[in-house]
């Protein structure tokens, strides 16, 4: 295949397709790709690490493109996956939709078959045949299939742009069009992406109906989501509750954004503690900032109680798709949060009953660790107690990634320095993501260190990945929260009272696996066995491992309530 474009008056070099898209992204300013390298793929990301672009092979596509995204939703700029067409295409179909569902700046390239590669009386077959970009466009990501190498190019750039509005893209490059010769003019513009537009404030219609109601409320509580951290709003949400009395809380995925406010409860929901659930049901008005409120939560809709709700957010569509609001407010969180700070009215002392000494007393003198009694066994520890524990020895400057499992009932005993350091992988509500994630969230912010909080099940389906942040030099702790089972499904078992031993599996010590490939790795089964390797923990040299035993008979807070749900929902039918 050879560029057809009339360039004979034009002054440039002739070179490969592939090398051409490798300079454009090095000349957008893309500073790694993460990938899987594959035939197809092979000239493209070997062009990109010689140029100077780092790029960092994973073991697996699902990894590999969970990568991309960790280091988007880190950086808040583009994450980028390369990786093979056909069964490397299908590996990573996991991982390319749930990047799709995060907002996450994520860009995923793919090599393809050669155009001509359908024809007829041609060596065969083609073991690689996959329609990707259909299957893809079919689970609704947006698709780039360029068939010549101009448009290659320009392919590269509308996909770039489309994946900076926060979302998910795919583009598609067969083989021969990569190969294929291409006019770079000196003139060349290089990638050119519009800068976003301006967040926009409310309508002042809409202000005044939510200060109507807030006039009416003696009570107020805020809700603020991940939202609300990305307009980065935190700052006037604080001074907005001084000024109209409220308290602070926020869904999991903003967790923490308030920390060390006296108003802070923590988070909603079901990853909630005693004394912010019994604020929350005391509130008698909610103003809920760029959050979904999403049954978790809502814990399945027991968090907040019957009374008005005003809900904000940038995108229309977002308010009242899971819970009715009362007054919606489209615009930015920040600019907001700002117009109603300074349209409502001040307030005396008198009329902020959530804001008295006696409530702010309550509220720093709670100790969450009166929530539970320690259950340890003698061959495994409480998870709640070893998530206490694991607070106080981590590193304070550090960033949690969760995979996903009934451990996440561990959320709210360890502290991050905020929303921007927290991350869920659970979008597509499956087990395997959070060790790609933690690696692209580790390459993004070297100078921290990044923990990785994984159930045995999410580990098994990842651990391929093992040599990577040892090969890449990544800080990484692995905390395996290892109760031998598929924990949900066990416990989900047992509430139908059925039988649990298709959910169970055997005690493996995973330690000297991980010793193999070049961690600091230990078993814990006892809080003793973790205060012994405290200074593993407090001054990581190198990727850290710990295959910490908890006891399998301890339920995450949204198991019960799930059930609680599912009985409930069979007593209306």
């Amino acid at each position: 295949m050879s560029d057809s474009s009339n360039d004979g008056a034009q002054s440039g070099r002739r070179i490969p397709t592939y090398q051409a898209l490798a300079h454009d992204l090095k000349n957008f300013g893309v500073e790694c790709v993460f990938g899987l390298m594959s035939d197809d793929t092979a000239l493209f990301a070997t062009e990109i690490d010689t140029i100077g672009i780092p790029f960092i092979g994973g073991r697996h596509e699902n990894n590999a493109i969970a990568m991309a995204e960790g280091y988007a939703s880190t950086t808040g700029g583009l994450g980028i996956a390369i990786i093979g067409r056909g069964p490397a295409a299908a590996n990573g179909m996991h991982a390319a939709v749930s990047a799709s569902r995060t907002g996450s700046k994520v860009l995923i390239i793919y090599g393809e078959m050669p155009v001509g590669g359908g024809a007829v009386n041609t060596i065969g077959p083609d073991y690689k045949a996959f329609n990707a970009s259909g299957v893809l466009a079919a689970a609704g990501l947006q698709t780039f299939s360029p068939k010549s190498p101009q448009a290659a190019r320009a392919a590269l750039n509308d996909a770039i742009v489309m994946a900076s509005r926060g979302s998910a893209v795919t583009l598609h490059l067969p083989v021969d069009v990569q190969t294929a010769e291409i006019l770079v003019r000196d003139d060349d513009p290089g990638i050119v992406v519009p800068a976003p537009p301006p967040g926009t404030a409310a309508r002042s219609q809409g202000i005044d109906a939510a200060l109507a109601l807030l006039a009416n409320s003696e009570r107020p509580l805020i809700v603020a989501g991940l939202g609300a951290h990305r307009a980065d709003a935190g700052a006037t949400l604080e001074a907005l509750a001084e000024k109209i009395g409220a308290l602070l809380i926020t869904s999991a995925r903003g967790k923490d954004m308030f920390r060390g406010n006296p108003n802070n409860l923590g988070i909603i929901g079901s990853f909630s503690h005693s004394m912010g659930r019994r604020y929350a049901e005391q509130s008698d008005c909610v103003l809920v900032f760029g959050a979904g409120l999403n049954f978790l939560t809502m814990s399945f809709g027991h968090s907040l109680p019957a009374v008005p709700l005003i809900q904000i957010d940038r995108v229309r569509s977002n308010i009242g798709r899971w819970t009715s609001a009362d007054v919606a407010l489209v615009g930015d969180a920040q600019l907001v949060a700002a117009q109603l700070l300074a349209a409502a009215p001040e307030r005396g002392e008198a009329s902020k009953p959530f804001h008295t000494p006696a409530v702010r007393k309550d509220i720093a003198d709670f100790d969450i660790a009166s929530d539970f009694q320690a259950a340890h066994t003698a061959r495994t520890v409480d998870p709640r107690a070893l998530a206490m524990e694991l607070d106080r020895l981590l590193p304070d400057d550090r960033d949690l990634v969760y995979d996903a499992g009934n451990f996440l009932g561990a959320v709210p005993y360890i502290a991050a320095p905020g929303p921007g350091h927290f991350k869920f992988t659970s979008e597509f509500a499956s087990l395997g993501l959070g060790f790609g994630t933690a690696l692209g969230v580790a390459k993004a912010r070297p100078e921290t260190t990044t923990v990785l909080i994984v159930g045995d099940g999410g580990f098994v389906m990842s651990m391929n990945d093992l040599d990577t942040p040892v090969r890449e030099d990544l800080p990484l702790v692995i905390i395996l929260m290892n109760d031998c089972a598929y924990g949900a499904e066990l416990h989900l078992l047992r509430a139908h009272q059925q039988p649990v031993e298709k959910s169970l599996f055997p005690d493996i010590d995973f330690a000297p696996a991980a010793e193999a490939f070049g961690y600091e790795a230990a078993t814990i089964r006892s809080l003793d066995d973790l205060h012994a390797i405290a200074p593993m923990l407090q001054n990581p040299d190198g990727p850290v491992f710990l295959d910490c035993k908890i006891n399998a008979d301890i339920a995450a807070p949204f198991m019960g309530e799930f059930a609680e749900f599912e009985a409930r929902n069979r007593g209306h039918k």
